[in-house]
């Protein structure tokens, strides 16, 4: 009875040595895998995010890979911290996992604030009556779409819905007009055409321009809300008139009637 025990108590110990010099090694393989180029990579990706913005965020490096996980207030600050790390030296790639844990914002309050926000952009820059976004929101996630006049005015707009608190994600979905000559010729007539008209003159001096006209090779469109079925019908006819127009889309929208007149 006792050699049994003994030979038992043998192979527990056999054993406790062959497990445990494997875990050993799994633990110093692991060390190990941690490069020298990674760990350069980790010091320099922290340099990158030292800024109160990114106090909650952790950064992971693995093949030259970085994987960023925690929170931020902004859809921005995610972004921002996502470029400044891929322009690291010698990250192969960055793994997006930062969450916005901005205010909680219903979806429609959210889509009513920025499409105010939105109509107002770059007022003062000329550029405000060509430009046509739509806007849809789904928990949280913004989705921006029609044509932008120029690069600037569409990076304007990303940019504003970026920086908005409840904004979980942006997705951009927005043209950019092409640059043309003819193009440009025929928004200046067909905007003083439209606004030029008596009867659609107190358009003109609303700085939001209600009343959008956009551009692609010689197509017009019309968006944008005006109050009554005549307002819609005239601004189409007189951008029919403009001379070099192909075709006028009118996509006007009238306004519902106020509370008051309903009662």
């Amino acid at each position: 009875m006792k050699g049994r025990m003994t030979r038992v108590a043998i192979v527990a110990t056999i054993a406790t040595i062959f497990w445990g010099t494997g875990v050993t090694r799994g633990v110093a393989q692991t060390a190990a895998a941690v490069s020298p180029q990674d760990a350069a990579i980790q010091t320099d990706v922290s340099k990158a995010l030292d800024n109160k913005r990114f106090k909650d965020i952790k950064a992971t490096v693995q093949g030259g890979v970085v994987t960023l996980r925690g929170t931020v207030g902004l859809y921005s600050d995610k972004e921002d911290a996502d470029k400044k790390v891929h322009h690291r030296r010698n990250v192969r790639a960055v793994q997006n996992l930062i969450e916005v844990a901005g205010p909680a914002v219903d979806d429609v309050t959210l889509r009513n604030k920025l499409a105010e926000k939105l109509t107002y952009d770059r007022v003062g820059y000329g550029t405000t009556a060509f430009n046509a976004f739509t806007i849809g929101v789904q928990n949280g996630v913004v989705t921006l779409g029609g044509v932008a006049y120029g690069p600037t005015d569409k990076d304007s707009a990303i940019s504003l819905v970026s920086n908005y608190p409840g904004v979980k994600d942006v997705v951009d979905n927005i043209e950019v007009a092409p640059v043309s000559p003819m193009d440009d010729h025929i928004r200046l007539a067909t905007a003083r055409a439209v606004y030029g008209a008596p009867q659609l003159n107190k358009y003109a001096i609303d700085p939001a321009k209600p009343i959008r006209i956009t551009v692609v090779n010689g197509n017009v469109t019309l968006s944008g809300m005006v109050d009554n079925e005549a307002d819609k019908d005239v601004a189409n006819i007189r951008a029919n008139g403009v001379p070099g127009v192909f075709k006028v889309t009118n996509n006007l929208q009238v306004a519902g009637p106020s509370p008051e007149k309903e009662k």
